[in-house]
């Protein structure tokens, strides 16, 4: 990593890393938007909404923990121009879908192309970023995934209600296509050492590097992370699967209103992420309470929510609202795992934690999707704010955890 650089070569790689990490958060978004037109015109339940989505994760889950490897010993780059290629493929494919199967076929390369991309940011940003300036890069980088998230409604609904949807999917390859011109562009500042090449490196902000390729399974702290990004994605998967049918069903909002909603709760978090920059920059020590007490503050306002008291334009107003309080603890969130990140493992570290997040999207969506069938709406909200308190009780653990380890307890 580097310790000190111009502000000019930071902010261009922060740039890069952060217009990457915004496209895979799109493409995670790629069907959702238009679920409620895939379930009429499919003749889709619910819970095989659900099973869509849980495909791409549980593929991306298991791909992730391994992409870590492959991100340390070929680096980075690489890496990431070939999940760019399977990502305009999947667009591609979802062009010409013609039924439900098609739809999982578009989830398999999404969750393929999805699985290394945490693995290959942080490894980037770790090595070619300034140790004074990666809180405030960590807090793009959530920045720019959420205005993924957020681009992804507006995109889909708004090319789909001008032309089709086939023509959305088709205008998704091509901005993919340009976006990956530009990465090759400027590939000199995406280019990262590899796993043997940082063996002997030993950093004084860092725990020492393992001399096993798996030693750093052995860190409690690595493990408690896993756990808080599985629970804690789970409150998020809710949301992105079913806040716009939760608010259609419950409060006859419109499928454009419903949508303008999520999108809200997406440009919510990335500027709740900007104050968290300046919060994890300011109390590097104490990125364990800053993460528990922001998600705190969400899960009570999830279940106020749930209650329905608030009307349709409260309840939109209250789901957006939790946005900014989980993102305030986005980039503390980051510099939490970091502590628990042995020097020379940033990938295999960063590719199995989250892969937690995986997890989570892949296990939520199919059981809160059987109380979705059964019209048990409010519950669905509420079960979200309990996952995200259990994600606290972790993060908090974490925090106990999180100490350097002799080298032999790596080994």
């Amino acid at each position: 990593m580097q310790t000190s650089n111009p502000f000019k070569r930071d902010a261009t790689t922060i740039g890069l890393v952060g217009t990457a990490h915004a496209l895979s958060h799109f493409m995670q978004m790629l069907l959702v938007p238009l679920f409620p037109m895939f379930r009429q015109e499919f003749d889709l339940s619910y819970s095989q909404i659900g099973f869509l989505v849980s495909v791409l994760y549980m593929i991306s889950s298991l791909g992730q923990a391994s992409s870590g490897f492959a991100v340390d010993r070929l680096g980075a780059r690489p890496v990431l121009f070939a999940s760019f290629g399977l990502f305009i493929l999947a667009a591609i494919t979802a062009a010409n879908a013609t039924g439900y199967s098609s739809l999982i076929l578009v989830m398999v390369l999404v969750g393929i192309a999805n699985s290394p991309f945490h693995p290959v940011d942080f490894t980037i940003m770790n090595q070619r970023v300034s140790s004074a300036r990666l809180g405030y890069a960590f807090s793009i980088h959530g920045v720019t995934g959420n205005l993924g998230w957020a681009l992804a409604p507006v995109f889909f609904v708004g090319i789909t209600a001008l032309t089709s949807w086939r023509i959305a999917y088709y205008a998704a390859a091509a901005l993919l296509t340009a976006v990956l011109a530009m990465l090759i562009w400027h590939k000199d500042l995406l280019q990262t050492q590899t796993h043997h090449q940082m063996k002997a490196v030993n950093q004084g902000d860092a725990m020492p590097a393992s001399s096993s390729g798996l030693g750093f399974l052995k860190l409690p702290a690595v493990w408690w992370c896993f756990g808080f990004f599985m629970f804690a994605t789970m409150t998020l998967a809710v949301i992105q699967s079913y806040a716009t049918s939760i608010l259609h069903k419950v409060h006859d909002v419109s499928l454009y209103a419903a949508n303008a909603t999520l999108t809200a709760y997406m440009l919510c978090a990335a500027a709740g992420m900007m104050m968290g920059g300046w919060v994890a920059a300011k109390f590097p020590d104490k990125s364990d309470l800053v993460v528990a007490r922001a998600m705190t503050a969400a899960a009570v306002i999830l279940v106020f929510a749930a209650s329905g008291l608030f009307g349709a334009i409260g309840t939109c107003v209250l789901i957006a609202s939790t946005g900014f309080a989980i993102g305030v603890g986005g980039p503390s969130r980051d510099m939490m795992i970091k502590k628990a990140t042995p020097v020379g493992a940033t990938g295999r570290v960063y590719g199995l934690v989250y892969s937690g997040m995986d997890v989570g999207f892949s296990i939520a969506p199919m059981f809160f999707g059987l109380f979705m069938d059964r019209g048990y709406y409010a519950s669905v909200l509420v079960g979200a704010g309990v996952t995200l308190m259990i994600a606290v009780f972790l993060a908090l653990g974490v925090g106990r955890r999180t100490e350097r380890p002799t080298v032999g307890a790596l080994a």
